[in-house]
């Protein structure tokens, strides 16, 4: 399927909607998704289960800002795999491996919100933190291209 075929399901699906680009509002997503590293990266002795979904946010924050910069916004319905989608669409081939683990993490952030007796271990947990920095790190790339104003770097 063609990318632009791809972008014209979802609409014509309704899990996706044009609209204009929004710096700000991607900005502020970005700052939040800088954060949630941050928030992950604390609880990571103290709970796996909040280590993992910190992770997950800023993955999910930072690819809905992907999106408004590129002048997209997710509708109801299935809105955490619309932007797993449309991020691998604008990240492209190199960053496949990275829109891989964050669906896996997505599944799994759900699983586990849902069926509270699945176990996470240490070892997930810090693949999964190291998993969002590598791809907020890529969606921040992208950002400075697309609005070369939005100087943000994720410390530590």
């Amino acid at each position: 399927m063609s990318s632009d075929s791809l972008l014209r399901k979802l609409i014509e699906g309704g899990f996706l909607k044009e609209q204009p680009k929004d710096a700000e509002q991607a900005k502020r997503l970005l700052i939040r998704s800088i954060r949630d590293i941050k928030t992950a990266k604390a609880n990571l002795e103290i709970d796996e289960e909040a280590a993992y979904t910190f992770a997950y946010l800023a993955m999910l924050r930072s690819g809905r800002a992907l999106m408004f910069l590129k002048g997209y916004r997710p509708l109801d319905g299935r809105q955490h795999k619309t932007v797993v989608d449309v991020a691998g669409f604008f990240l492209g081939k190199t960053c496949e491996d990275l829109i891989f683990k964050f669906e896996q993490m997505r599944r799994t952030r759900n699983q586990f919100t849902y069926e509270p007796d699945l176990p996470l271990g240490q070892t997930q947990t810090h693949g999964a933190l190291k998993t969002a920095r590598e791809f907020v790190t890529q969606i921040l790339k992208q950002a400075r291209k697309e609005a070369p104003q939005l100087e943000l770097e994720i410390e530590g």
